[in-house]
């Protein structure tokens, strides 16, 4: 099956020229199951190829064929199969196929539902395209179109002004990431004369990287960093990461399949696809795990006070995809790919079981919820699971991959960031099950919306119990249990048999990262689940630094004032000088013109009297002009 990767991605696009030729009169039935089966069909060979692929990179194929010449340089395009993409084929396609599920309950009734369907199979598409490039310029093609499928759903219900406005903004923030990596490219491909990996990854190796005006080294650390901003801006990583809690205004199945499948799994993808250019610069790999332990820590001290239940799930993702920028930066390059597997399946869960949530009482606000957990047993106890796998709870998901980075952090001698993982983890299981303990304990806050809530159907709670189970069990595929089979697996793309550093199973580690995670769910116990005043009190005392963690860092403010109201500023001066200066110039000549040529109309009266006045008037003005300045004629 893998000569045959190709189907992959080929069968959701086929889903949407399907929906865009019969779509918009087909029913909802008929939209949606196209879509889920052929995904589906999808995820079944994306599995067989999982399990084919031999050991030792000799196992890894790649078809390719030529495209176009620059100078004497082929272009390729075609597909590849590696144990690193093939793991992320099998995590895209379920993930995606449960999410088009859900999104038939969720999205039933939409006027434009045909559309909405079209629009998540051209981003599944874009994505499992991405995913099997033999190369970066066909990388970064589906890398734009995932962002342009991103913006089309983020901002569906563009008559929505914050809908419109988020979508505006996610593009032109991840574009700045963007312009980086393009350099990047560009860059590497005139040093390599390849946009291919292995190209670029034994000329690095081989020190043959050579630009004019660098050496190698520098062009390996150069290019890793510019290839490493569009993985930022993608990714949501600081200080690119504005535009992700403003996502959250898309339809909640397109928080799901972004946070945990697509958009910004792509930039975690990338840093893990050329993982040995990282390798080789400590200066890049320094500044991917700093960017990375930053992130994880300031985003998770963002959700402590938010009130919409989508915006704290996204600095969540955002927190956690900084966990595994830190592992890839420290070198650990299994555990960050593994963070990202069991991130997905629990990140998925939490957003699909938040829409649930949304769907039952139509709000996102924290504080007219509570008591659901008699309404909708399903959705309370799948969020619970997706909950505790975020927390890093033994033997959940999350504490396996999340301990991993932990370990070899502290392992590789970078204490400072291993302190600021504890601490997100910390902060982490506290907002979380502040979360879990508003929404789904307690008295309902608003009578009217409780007495309407009801667990969704079939199609809605599918989804959310086979994530439940994944949250649950997925850490067993790289653990003690299994003897580490998944980092094993992904190594088989190396030589060597390894990348980076090996992480040694510390069992005191282990127990403090849990009992962290226990005390953030006892904290969040005592001030939520008991329903005390003490969330409001310690708002109070806290003062500045609660609106620090409520207003964002002030990001917002600070990129309108030096961004934003900067381009303003320069636009007013620009179009001054255009309208005035420029335009002005241009305008007075012309009604200089127009002035003469008025004038000279009065000239025009038709009666040769004043022609002939107008004559000797002149001849007497010459003749004047002749005796008195030019001293006589006569």
């Amino acid at each position: 099956m893998v000569h045959y990767a190709w189907l992959v991605p080929l069968l959701p696009l086929i889903a949407y020229v399907f929906l865009l030729v019969f779509g918009r009169k087909a029913p909802e039935g008929l939209v949606a199951g196209v879509s889920v089966l052929l995904t589906f069909v999808s995820f079944i060979i994306s599995v067989m190829i999982f399990g084919q692929l031999g050991q030792g990179p000799g196992s890894n194929f790649t078809y390719a064929f030529h495209w176009l010449s620059i100078g004497s340089k082929s272009i390729s395009v075609g597909f590849q199969v590696t144990h690193l993409n093939a793991l992320m084929l099998v995590v895209v396609t379920l993930v995606s196929t449960l999410v088009l599920l859900f999104s038939k309950g969720y999205m039933h009734g939409d006027e434009r539902f045909p559309v909405f369907y079209q629009y998540l199979n051209l981003f599944v598409f874009s994505m499992l395209s991405l995913v099997i490039s033999p190369n970066l310029l066909q990388l970064y093609m589906f890398w734009e179109m995932v962002g342009l499928c991103s913006y089309l759903l983020v901002g569906f219900w563009y008559f929505k002004p914050e809908a419109a406005l988020a979508a505006k903004k996610s593009f032109i923030v991840t574009r700045i990431g963007d312009t980086g990596f393009f350099a990047g490219i560009v860059l590497l491909f005139l040093a390599s004369g390849s946009f291919d990996y292995n190209t670029i990854f034994q000329a690095a190796a081989a020190h043959t990287l050579h630009l004019g005006w660098l050496s190698s080294n520098g062009v390996v650390t150069l290019t890793a960093i510019l290839v490493f901003i569009g993985a930022v801006g993608k990714s949501a990583q600081f200080p690119l990461h504005v535009w992700l809690p403003d996502a959250m205004e898309g339809p909640t199945p397109v928080s799901a399949l972004i946070h945990a499948a697509t958009m910004v799994a792509a930039g975690v993808y990338l840093v893990a696809r050329v993982y040995p250019l990282f390798a080789l610069s400590p200066g890049a790999s320094a500044t991917v795990a700093w960017i990375g332990g930053i992130t994880a820590l300031i985003a998770s001290i963002m959700a402590l006070t938010q009130h919409d239940i989508k915006r704290v799930i996204a600095y969540s993702t955002m927190s956690q995809l900084g966990y595994m920028m830190m592992a890839l930066g420290v070198g650990g390059y299994a555990y960050g790919v593994f963070h990202l597997m069991t991130h997905a399946f629990f990140k998925a869960l939490l957003f699909l079981a938040a829409g649930s949530v949304i769907h039952a009482v139509d709000t996102q606000d924290l504080f007219e919820m509570g008591g659901l957990r008699r309404k909708m047993p399903v959705t309370t106890y799948t969020f619970l699971a997706g909950a505790l796998a975020l927390a890093g709870i033994v033997p959940f998901a999350g504490f396996w991959s999340k301990d991993d980075i932990l370990v070899v952090t502290l392992q590789s001698g970078h204490v400072v960031l291993y302190l600021f993982g504890l601490i997100a983890a910390f902060f982490t299981a506290f907002y979380i099950f502040r979360v879990f303990f508003l929404t789904f304990t307690g008295q309902p806050r608003v009578p009217e919306k409780y007495e309407h809530a009801h667990e969704g159907s079939w199609v809605m709670t599918l989804p959310l119990i086979v994530l439940g189970i994944l949250a649950t069990i997925a850490g067993f595929f790289n653990s003690p249990v299994d003897g580490y089979a998944l980092e094993k697996y992904l190594f088989n793309d190396f030589a060597s048999g390894t990348a980076g550093v090996v992480a040694k199973t510390n069992i005191g580690l282990m127990a403090v990262s849990v009992v962290v995670g226990l005390l953030g769910i006892l904290i969040a116990y005592m001030m939520y689940g008991k329903r005390s005043q003490a969330p409001e009190k310690l708002a109070k005392s806290l003062g500045f630094l609660y609106l620090l963690s409520f207003r964002k860092f002030y990001f917002d403010e600070i990129y309108y004032a030096v961004v934003v109201a900067t381009g303003k500023a320069i636009a007013a001066v620009v179009f001054f000088f255009d309208t005035y200066v420029l335009d002005g110039l241009v305008n007075l000549v012309g009604q200089g013109g127009y002035a003469a040529g008025l004038g000279l109309k009065y000239t025009q009266t038709g009666r040769v009297q004043t022609y002939s006045a107008v004559a000797v008037f002149g001849l007497f003005l010459v003749l004047a002009i002749a005796m008195f300045r030019v001293g006589g004629v006569f």
